[in-house]
């Protein structure tokens, strides 16, 4: 029996759908989902113009919608699959193999993102565990994103070859400049990369081990570890950032930071959360600021996590101490008897530091954290400026220089993540 064949006959909400057999030698599988598209052949023409990689490739798109689709989104999809046809019939001798499908609007219950990125994902495990290679990469791509030239052989070289890796965030960028979109939307844009950039860095500043970009579009996971994490999540919105709060504390989670993604900042209103949905309200808002979390927040999380050391093998007694010195923020936001009780149990259950760490972050994870960053500036704070923050933040780390615009701070804050 091969790796996957025991999860594949009940995990998956398909049955197969790519009937070709995969090449032996497949290493790289991109999965696009693609819902009310105008342009996918830009995107696959981005990928064809990528250096080739030593393994074999495929890309898979699933063109499909929910059960409340409008007629012209129905009618993107239509004209999809055509240029779909039309791409690969013009392509043939592409380096990668493309295949597509198009299920319509399936009947299932919240059928979204999450399930379309389910069936693709299935869909790669199925073919990885035909040819027997639980190490085969599935690279999730959306169907209006660019790459860079470098892009198959950055997650070859530097993540199939790497046996330690398990996942990973690939480093994105969005575009900041063009005519494909009002100057409003790429103004806007910047912003909010900025405040993604400055929620991580402000992150990892207070000690929490998990600072990964969360962005479904740039995450990319080897077949067997897909499968043990249970596979992709039904979620409508937001599946990527909680299938990969299921995959960081295993192990192995890494940031690939040789290649790039350029998602779109085109207005969409397609999924309640992320970039689309975000510039579109700026632009109904007319906004000229956004709005982020403010530093004392994070401040607080430090203090918590500088804490928590001190309460393994401590009694009743000692953890209510502790909990009496966190900051109003925290206690707002965790009542005595939850974090005694909770504390105490995490405590009771393991033998090392290293394993009460681990089990106290995965208790207070990131999702956590997003509850406590939203309970706590309805209660403790107020939020700032993006610019505001980032500043503080620059400024609190001792970057020198501090820029005075959006888009110098955005860079700034580019090249430190990408470890420049």
């Amino acid at each position: 029996m091969a790796f996957a064949s025991a999860w594949l006959r009940t995990g998956p909400v398909f049955p197969q759908l790519v009937k070709e057999a995969p090449h032996p030698d497949t290493g790289i599988i991109i999965v696009i989902p693609a819902f009310d598209e105008t342009g996918i052949t830009h995107s696959l023409d981005s990928l064809a113009s990528c250096v080739p990689p030593a393994c074999r490739s495929e890309v898979i798109v699933n063109v499909n919608a929910p059960s409340d689709a409008s007629k012209d989104s129905l009618a993107n999809n239509r004209n999809t699959v055509r240029e779909l046809e039309a791409w690969s019939r013009e392509n043939r001798d592409c380096f990668f193999r493309l295949f597509f499908f198009d299920l319509g609007q399936p009947l299932l219950k919240n059928w979204g993102v999450g399930l379309a990125r389910k069936t693709l994902m299935d869909e790669a495990l199925r073919r990885y565990n035909i040819i027997e290679k639980p190490e085969g990469i599935i690279a999730n791509l959306d169907a209006d994103c660019l790459v860079d030239y470098n892009y198959f052989v950055a997650l070859e070289n530097d993540f199939l070859y790497n046996r330690a890796a398990k996942a990973c965030s690939i480093y994105f960028e969005h575009p900041l400049t063009g005519d494909e979109f009002p100057g409003e939307v790429y103004r806007y844009v910047i912003m909010y990369e900025l405040h993604l950039r400055y929620y991580q860095n402000a992150l990892r500043l207070t000690g929490f081990p998990y600072t990964f970009h969360t962005v479904g579009s740039s995450i990319a996971v080897r077949a067997l570890t897909y499968m043990l994490a249970g596979g992709m999540n039904r979620r409508q919105a937001g599946e990527d950032f909680y299938f990969v709060q299921k995959l960081m504390p295993a192990g192995g989670y890494f940031n690939l930071n040789s290649t790039t993604v350029y998602p779109s900042p085109r207005p969409s209103g397609r999924v309640p959360f992320g970039t689309g949905v975000t510039i579109t309200k700026m632009l109904e808002a007319g906004d000229n600021d956004f709005f982020t979390y403010n530093p004392a927040a994070f401040r607080d999380l430090n203090v918590l996590f500088s804490l928590i050391s001190r309460a393994f093998k401590s009694g009743i007694n000692e953890i209510g101490g502790i909990y009496h010195e966190l900051p109003v923020s925290i206690q707002q936001f965790i009542e005595l008897n939850e974090w005694i009780e909770k504390v105490s149990e995490i405590s009771d259950n393991t033998s090392v530091m290293e394993s009460f760490m681990k089990r106290f972050f995965e208790w207070f994870n990131m999702f956590k954290i997003v509850k406590y960053l939203n309970h706590s500036h309805l209660n403790a704070f107020e939020k700032i400026p993006v610019e505001e923050a980032a500043k503080e933040l620059l400024t609190i780390t001792g970057k020198g220089k501090i820029p005075d615009t959006t888009l110098e701070l955005l860079l700034l804050f580019r090249k430190a993540g990408r470890g420049d």
